[in-house]
């Protein structure tokens, strides 16, 4: 894994555990709530994760997209795939979605750096 991937997750763990630290029980209960509802149900987990990171791109948040990018990488989402994940952002977010485009498809290259 390239250095931008292990920054982000050790980043986000670390901050995840200062978060619990301190939180209390509505802060837990959502983010309970944000595991369960990405678990397998009517729709697979893989399914679930490219609607996250369709989702994020629209709403044009970089770590959400990160967090999803690695999700699909371990789901096994294809370049192919991806690559029409990209597209459905874009077309549904429009042009604004593109500088995360750009960073999105950097962060995906070095998650699949061996």
């Amino acid at each position: 894994m390239g250095k931008m991937v292990e920054e982000f997750n050790a980043y986000r763990t670390k901050m995840n555990d200062r978060i619990m630290e301190t939180a209390d029980t509505n802060i837990k209960r959502f983010l309970a709530l944000d595991t369960t509802c990405y678990a397998d149900g009517a729709l697979n987990v893989k399914t679930k994760e490219m609607l996250g990171l369709v989702a994020s791109m629209v709403l044009r948040c970089d770590d959400c997209i990160k967090y999803h990018l690695g999700k699909c990488h371990e789901e096994g989402v294809s370049h192919e795939e991806m690559n029409e994940i990209f597209m459905i952002a874009n077309l549904v977010g429009g042009s604004i979605v593109i500088p995360h485009y750009r960073r999105a498809l950097e962060y995906w290259d070095e998650l699949h750096e061996a």
